[in-house]
């Protein structure tokens, strides 16, 4: 006879956990009925001391602002201005953009963590946080390269920039921004979908090895 098991249904995941009843660490019927399924993570604090707190609140928020308005405020520039209406302003506009959408992602939630003294965040919402940083992260290192290419061929090839610089191009450059953003997000989440929701699961698990016992 094989030792007897108690399958245990998480509230939030379709996943069963299994337990054997001899191990000391199943639980009992009373347990079972108060076991809730786990749907968020705890994040590290920067510190734990409470006096800390409202300086690194007032740091952050100040930073975030600084970030957001210096950011709009070259944005509000190139676009009222003509004669900033040239390929290496508008690729700093573009870069303006991406940075406060960037810097959106991350701070805002960290500065309501600092304030209300939370550290949870569920795995939608850490899924989702960690796609925008990955997609706005790529952008901004592929418009820093077109900025480092807009900046060769000025230097090197002064008399040929208009040329090369075209508005068509630069226009491409941008869409090519755009369609990568695309890629990231319907490549790189699927594939983060199965270690965060599925191989931190112990029966996923279990079945992978039953699995590869079979075919080996």
């Amino acid at each position: 006879m094989g030792v007897p098991t108690v399958y245990i249904t998480e509230a939030n995941t379709p996943f069963l956990e299994e337990w054997d009843t001899t191990d000391p660490r199943c639980p009992t019927n009373t347990e079972l009925q108060n076991l809730t399924g786990v749907s968020e993570f705890h994040l590290l604090e920067l510190s734990a001391d409470p006096d800390l707190q409202p300086i690194l609140f007032r740091l952050f928020l100040s930073m975030y602002l600084v970030t957001v308005l210096g950011n709009l405020l070259i944005l509000l520039a190139v676009s009222s201005d003509s004669h900033l209406h040239t390929p290496m302003y508008f690729f700093l506009s573009n870069l303006s953009l991406v940075d406060v959408c960037f810097s959106f992602s991350i701070v805002p939630k960290m500065i309501v963590d600092i304030l209300t003294q939370s550290r949870a965040i569920s795995y939608v919402g850490c899924l989702t946080q960690m796609s925008l940083f990955i997609i706005f992260a790529c952008i901004d290192d592929f418009l820093l390269t077109v900025m480092a290419y807009d900046w060769f061929v000025a230097v090197c090839h002064p008399l040929h920039y208009p040329v090369i610089m075209s508005p068509h191009l630069c226009g491409f450059l941008v869409l090519q921004k755009g369609v990568l953003a695309s890629v990231m997000y319907t490549v790189v989440v699927p594939m983060l979908n199965p270690f965060i929701y599925s191989l931190r699961n112990r029966d996923i698990k279990s079945a992978l090895r039953r699995m590869h016992r079979r075919t080996v």
